[in-house]
């Protein structure tokens, strides 16, 4: 009978249901299910490690819903679906070939696992898959960050503004260490340039805040990932399961509960929702002719033809929408197993949305990047910075200059791609 649950646990946690998770996550969660089970406290033989190591080295990955999990016990019904794979009774894939049952440990180099005492329940309990959400989050928002910065210098000198809201006394009287860090990066990137020279006699006393404000915004956005790391970068080595073995203690608590795995993805999800918030904004003042030398809404006609003018309100959609994304998961708590599991995390949910809202300010930075690079064009004769020359150029590359109106979404897409991939 002890044999019998943990079969039976597998089968009735594997209760899953929408879209299957991509299969970056699904690798990962294989990955920090292992490691937490080589620790040694989940009263697991290593050959579940192994099968674990066993289905990512050939790839085979397991079939797993994306929707489920209240991140408390763990994140069962994924994991349980990881559990059907093992026993020969889930689904996975293999270089794009569908496998079930037996010939899915097999094509990994195993015969079906017959889980002993515990193996099920180790399985089960644990926050890999609020823990891969959570690190994709951070992967994605440092990407981001390093976008924004490079966009937004690129705005700075599309506006023809002023490079001395990033002087470094400034940031040092600051006392934040990520402000000044950001600031220093938009230094090495607005040096000198012809586009700075020909506006140093100009009226404008200040920039607006969505360009003046940069390193104090970025600054708050690279604290808050400094401590993503330091939490993530400790959960990935954290056993999670129960209960723990210490040798002849078998101790019951609650390291599956994954509140500090959702706290952080709720707070990335704060930040970098703010990245696309204040880049919209900047997309806003390039469109609306802060700069005496651009046409409104970057339009080479004004008038006959709209320019970025519908650029920017799909910007303004997707921050919308990344506003009400970012409204925490990890303060919502549904009970459930009969009042005994009273209090979840959510962090699955919460790692989604963060997801989600990275998808949606890749796309707002790549309009950026866009309007930024036409506003530069329309400044020529005058060059930017060596540095943002560059940058320049490499849009171009990518996204040819064409004066006219014409359709932009094939462009944006292109530009989101490459901010996404930290191009």
């Amino acid at each position: 009978k002890t044999r019998k649950l943990q079969l039976n646990l597998i089968r009735s946690h594997a209760c899953g249901v929408g879209e299957s998770l991509p299969a970056p996550i699904v690798r990962r969660m294989l990955l920090l299910k292992a490691n937490a089970l080589a620790a040694g406290f989940s009263g697991a033989r290593p050959l579940m490690a192994d099968m674990l190591l066993g289905l990512l080295n050939a790839d085979v990955l397991p079939v797993v819903p994306s929707q489920g999990s209240v991140g408390a016990s763990g994140d069962l019904a994924p994991l349980a679906h990881i559990g059907l794979a093992m026993i020969g009774e889930g689904e996975a894939l293999q270089a794009g070939a569908e496998l079930s049952g037996a010939d899915v440990p097999r094509a990994a180099g195993f015969e079906p696992l017959e889980p002993q005492a515990k193996e099920g329940l180790a399985l089960l309990n644990g926050t890999q898959l609020s823990l891969a959400l959570a690190l994709d989050g951070l992967f994605q928002a440092e990407r981001l960050l390093d976008a924004s910065i490079v966009a937004g210098a690129l705005t700075v000198e599309g506006l023809a503004g002023s490079h001395a809201p990033f002087d470094p006394r400034i940031h040092a009287a600051s006392g934040l260490p990520g402000q000044a860090t950001v600031a220093q990066r938009l230094r090495s990137l607005l040096t000198d340039s012809e586009i700075l020279r020909s506006h140093e006699d100009c009226g404008r006393v200040q920039d607006p805040y969505a360009v003046r404000c940069m390193p104090q915004v970025f600054g708050a956005v690279e604290n808050t990932l400094n401590h993503a790391r330091q939490v993530l970068g400790a959960a990935i080595n954290a056993v999670s399961d129960n209960p723990l073995i210490f040798g002849d203690d078998i101790l019951s608590g609650g390291n599956f509960h994954a509140e500090p795995v959702g706290f952080i993805s709720d707070f990335l999800a704060i930040a970098v929702a703010e990245l696309a918030s204040i880049a919209e904004r900047r997309i806003d003042l390039l469109d609306r002719r802060v700069n005496p030398n651009l046409n409104m809404f970057l339009a080479s006609e004004p008038g006959l033809e709209s320019g970025f003018m519908m650029a920017h309100v799909t910007a303004a959609a997707l921050v919308s929408e990344n506003k009400t994304l970012a409204h925490p998961a990890s303060v919502d708590s549904v009970p459930t197993s009969a009042g005994q599991e009273d209090h979840v995390s959510m962090a699955p949910w919460a790692g989604r949305k963060l997801l989600a809202i990275c998808a949606n300010t890749a796309r707002v930075l790549g309009i950026e990047l866009l309007a930024a690079a036409r506003a530069v064009d329309a400044m020529r004769p005058l060059t930017t910075t060596p540095e943002l020359e560059r940058v320049h150029a490499f849009v171009r590359e990518h996204v040819p200059q064409r004066q006219h109106d014409h359709r932009l979404d094939r462009d944006i897409e292109t530009l989101a791609g490459l901010v996404r991939s930290g191009a």
